[in-house]
């Protein structure tokens, strides 16, 4: 999860019910040592949709895919938490973009990336 936690932005895999995959770049904050997404669409986001009905997800470090899991993040101090991550990480570089991903709709996406794979030292 470490090479997870140290970049920028990841690629996330979702399996579509046909079998096929499509793949998703998403920006991803640290919290207490747990890494978290959103959908900046919100709960429009296809790939969300996918992750909400149990599709098969996996993560791509490093030119590796992870199988990983999305679980859904509720309580409203951990949401806020995320918030202030995001406005740390992205908001000089992109103060629009992360206002969005900070509104209530997006908000109420976040998930916490778990059980994923380990890749030791990729470079970050």
């Amino acid at each position: 999860m470490d090479a997870v936690m140290d970049r920028t932005e990841i690629v996330l895999w979702v399996r579509h019910a046909s079998g096929r995959w499509s793949a998703r770049t998403l920006w991803v904050v640290v919290v207490d040592g747990e890494a978290y997404v959103r959908s900046a669409f919100g709960r429009r986001g296809a790939w969300y949709r996918r992750v909400l009905r149990h599709a098969e997800t996996e993560v791509a470090v490093g030119g590796v895919r992870l199988p990983v899991s999305l679980l859904p993040v509720g309580g409203p101090e951990l949401v806020r938490r995320v918030s202030d991550a995001y406005r740390v990480k992205y908001g000089l570089a992109w103060p629009g973009p992360v206002e969005s991903m900070n509104g209530a709709e997006a908000a109420a996406t976040t998930m916490r990336l778990a059980q994923a794979g380990q890749v030791p030292q990729l470079p970050a």
